[in-house]
């Protein structure tokens, strides 16, 4: 280090030496020389454990040898892989529990209180319909599913980033992001990414360069969030996991909504590479990684980061938008258009587009009331379904989305709904392939200050899906 680098206008370089002088003919000649020798001996140990030279490995540590494995070539792609996929799983698994009990609180019970209190209070019948089956319900559902998924996967992604493995993964993958004109950074955006796009937008901070830091953010969509987690699951058990013997159901589930989420790191890696060769051109910055020391994590810290700074952050953003797309949902099944409702109107007028995909026109209006949240796409797929279908007894009414506990009793209605195993599938990739849901996009304008990154943010997402399903669609048929 310089000596102008440590300068100071207030500190006499020449009366520190001489009172370095002072204190040194003040202490003992034996004195002197034993803390010369700790000194060095110090130095000695220091060098043994960190310094390799020629003829001499350094000292292994608990750090060092436990690098050797996590960042190996051999070992920690595989490593990586399983202790993501075990993260994900127990946010899965542990999910559910919660789920059911934030449901039976807010659906099965408040809601039908709340409709009766607006019913003795006078409230006419559209006002009840927009606020509590649609407003309301819409809110219920967010919460329920939205919330425990990232109350579980947001604290153990801060433990993994506390305990000092997210370095490691960024330097496992920084080779293969720069093959593709991206940060090695992006990794640690990317896996965010999979607890929810906005926060992994909010993520990319940590990326310096602009130009990189913007291929992030554009790709972090390609990310499966937790918000269609449950609808990759579901359709995976009902279509593909009923295929097969019983005892090989959740294996094949399983298998099919891996290979989506693994098909969306694909994109990540294609679409940042398209950027970086045409409208994002540049060099790709080189970066110091330093890996910081393990250490264990700090749990008061990490559960209040992850549940205040991130979980109620994006969950308040996601319900301030899922509220009035709760009225809408309810308004297009409700409001009349000549003899028929908005809602079959609309269904009708997208029908020829969504069956070229290998869609249905109930999935696109599913899809364009739900950017709000991704988590009211199946409620709002069932409810369309039995109001255009036409199925009788089955859902509390027009306008209010439902889920049913049965795998069996929910393909039924679908299948009344035309779906088909074409259907099913393009239905998982295009929930992959679609647009950002409105948090997302509004965290992106936020993090970018751009009108038009955000508008390619959005729409090249939809674009991509509109491409593979029709192209899925197109060979299906020319093969059946």
């Amino acid at each position: 280090m310089s000596t102008e680098s440590i300068s100071n206008p207030a500190i006499d370089p020449h009366g520190i030496l001489d009172s370095a002088r002072n204190l040194r003919r003040k202490i003992p000649g034996d004195v002197h020389e034993h803390i010369v020798e700790a000194i060095y001996r110090d130095a000695a140990q220091i060098a043994s454990r960190s310094v390799t030279r020629p003829g001499h490995s350094a000292r292994p540590t608990f750090d060092r040898s436990l690098d050797r494995i996590l960042t190996s070539k051999l070992w920690g792609f595989p490593i990586m892989l399983l202790l993501f996929a075990l993260m994900f799983w127990i946010t899965i698994i542990g999910a559910n529990a919660p789920s059911g009990w934030l449901a039976n609180l807010l659906v099965d019970w408040l809601w039908p209180i709340l409709r009766e209190g607006s019913v003795n209070l006078g409230f006419p019948a559209w006002l009840t319909g927009v606020l509590i089956d649609g407003m309301y319900l819409s809110m219920a559902w967010v919460i329920s599913v939205m919330l425990p998924p990232m109350a579980i996967f947001f604290p153990l992604f801060t433990m993994l980033e506390d305990f000092g493995y997210l370095p490691r993964v960024a330097f496992n993958l920084d080779r293969l992001f720069k093959s593709v004109g991206a940060h090695g950074k992006q990794s640690m955006s990317t896996m965010m990414g999979f607890g929810c796009n906005a926060a992994g937008v909010v993520a990319t901070r940590i990326i310096d360069s602009p130009r990189e830091r913007l291929i992030a953010i554009i790709t972090n969509n390609f990310a499966l969030c937790n918000g269609r987690w449950p609808t990759q699951i579901l359709i995976a058990s009902i279509f593909l996991g009923t295929m097969v013997p019983a005892h090989w159901a959740g294996l094949v589930s399983a298998g099919a909504v891996t290979s989506v989420a693994l098909l969306g790191l694909l994109f990540t890696l294609m679409v940042s590479w398209v950027l970086s060769k045409s409208v994002l051109k540049g060099e790709v910055s080189a970066f110091s990684l330093e890996l910081p020391p393990y250490r264990p994590p700090a749990i008061l810290r990490t559960l209040y980061t992850s549940l205040i700074d991130r979980t109620l952050f994006v969950l308040w953003r996601a319900i301030v938008f899922a509220i009035p797309a709760g009225a809408l949902i309810w308004l297009i099944a409700n409001i009349n258009v000549g003899d028929a409702s908005l809602a079959h109107w609309l269904v009708y007028r997208l029908d020829p587009l969504g069956l070229a995909l290998g869609l249905n026109g109930v999935i696109l209006i599913a899809y364009l009331v739900a950017i709000p949240a991704n988590e009211i796409v199946i409620p709002c797929i069932l409810m369309l379904t039995v109001l255009v279908a036409g199925v009788h007894g089955v859902g509390p009414g027009a306008g209010v989305m439902f889920e049913l506990d049965s795998i069996v009793a929910t393909k039924a209605i679908l299948e009344a709904g035309g779906w088909t195993l074409l259907t099913a599938v393009n239905l998982m990739l295009f929930s992959l392939l679609h647009n950002p849901c409105s948090t997302t996009i509004y965290t992106i304008y936020k993090e970018t200050g751009s009108v038009k990154w955000t508008m390619i943010s959005t729409m090249l997402p939809v674009v991509m899906g509109i491409a593979v399903t029709a192209t899925v669609a197109f060979v299906w048929r020319l093969l059946a």
